[in-house]
């Protein structure tokens, strides 16, 4: 054991004992880490109270040291700088934070713990385990004792004669000798023999627990196979109840779909066959031909011919006002009684009869073309009567299509 220190005499101190700083209470401190995203707390000055952490200890050499006067107000630009970099720091250790992988929030029912990770666990209590423990060194070993000084042999030897029978007597000597040697043999042999039965003994009673595990763990193994085999069944019995409303639910849909398209197209047909036959989809063809093909050049031809007879009629009026100027001024032109050439100019009339004949062959030739028109006219009338009696007959006969 380690030698007790005696108790130090502590002399009472003649002066006050007087703080560098003020005490304060220790802040308090959190049991775990705050979340990055967390607010940081406000961080309180920092008192020095030892020299060798004041910020205004100079350390090392102080010759080129520039002493600042106390009375110096200290610069704002230099305390705003400062503020700034720690800023700079606390904002990158804020991102620093922000960055490193977080456990994910716990969902809805359940929260997060606390456990631990290493390899040793440790227990946590309030109490902190003490535990006494002690040493004791070596003692020194002293030195060996110096050996006895023992002299040279000198002189002669001198023998002691010893008869037969004086130091050892065989027959008395060897009994006990012999009892020890038999007793141990036969308590070896006794103790050998009882292990041996010990042994029957455990090896029966393991052959016994084997049997007696083998039957349960078989008996165990039947009521999991039964387990399972119920738990099958159940399942199985599930899907197909399953698959039977799937079927029925299906069956029903469907039957509930085709009955709604069966009331919707019941009107669809219809209305679709009616809106393509108003359409223009479905035509008689030989109505679709005479009037695609007959009716526009039945129209171009009555067109081109009444062209003709607006012409021949219009050539008519030109002629026969030409004709009648020409007359309304000769007759305006005629003698007069009292003049002597009237006998002379007589002959003119012979003379202008080829002009009047040329107009009255022209006129006559005119009106022979007016005839002919008409008559064509006339004759054109009664096929158009024909084509406009079968337009009727085709649309009559695509009436009746239709009603039936």
């Amino acid at each position: 054991l380690l030698p007790a220190r005696e108790p130090e005499v502590v002399a009472a101190p003649a002066v006050p004992y007087s703080y560098c700083s003020q005490p304060r209470a220790l802040p308090a401190r959190p049991k775990y880490r705050a979340p990055p995203d967390a607010a940081e707390p406000e961080k309180e000055p920092v008192h020095y109270a030892n020299l060798m952490y004041d910020r205004r200890v100079v350390r090392g050499n102080t010759y080129a040291l520039q002493v600042i006067p106390v009375s110096t107000q200290p610069n704002h630009l230099e305390i705003q700088r400062q503020r700034e970099a720690r800023k700079r720091a606390l904002a990158r250790k804020r991102a620093k934070e922000q960055m490193q992988p977080r456990t994910p929030e716990p969902v809805e029912g359940r929260e997060h713990i606390h456990v631990q990770t290493e390899l040793y666990l440790e227990e946590i209590s309030d109490r902190i385990i003490e535990v006494d423990t002690e040493c004791q060194t070596d003692a020194f070993l002293d030195r060996p004792p110096t050996p006895l000084f023992i002299p040279a042999k000198t002189g002669k030897d001198v023998a002691t004669q010893i008869e037969e029978g004086e130091l050892f007597d065989f027959d008395v000597e060897v009994k006990p000798i012999l009892e020890v040697l038999i007793g141990k043999t036969v308590e070896q042999a006794l103790l050998e023999v009882m292990e041996e039965e010990e042994l029957a003994q455990l090896w029966a009673h393991q052959r016994a627990y084997a049997e007696l595990r083998n039957a349960e763990l078989a008996e165990v193994q039947r009521l999991e196979e039964q387990d399972r085999r119920y738990r099958e069944e159940k399942e199985r019995r599930k899907l197909q109840h399953m698959q039977m409303l799937q079927k029925q639910k299906e069956t029903t849909e469907k039957i509930a779909a085709r009955a709604f398209a069966q009331r919707y197209l019941a009107d669809l047909i219809p209305s679709v066959f009616n809106n393509l036959r108003e359409s223009g989809f479905f035509y008689d063809p030989i109505e679709r031909d005479i009037e695609t093909e007959f009716l526009p050049w039945l129209m171009t031809e009555v067109e081109e011919t009444l062209e003709r007879k607006v012409l021949g009629r219009t050539m008519l009026d030109s002629l026969i006002c030409t004709v009648v100027e020409k007359r309304l001024d000769t007759f305006s032109h005629q003698p007069l009684s009292g003049q002597t050439e009237a006998p002379a100019e007589e002959p003119r009339p012979t003379d202008a009869a080829p002009q009047v004949a040329g107009e009255t062959d022209a006129a006559n030739q005119l009106v022979m073309e007016k005839e002919e028109t008409d008559r064509l006219v006339a004759e054109e009338q009664p096929s158009r009567h024909i084509s406009f009696q079968l337009e009727e007959s085709d649309q009559a006969g695509t009436e009746d299509l239709e009603t039936e």
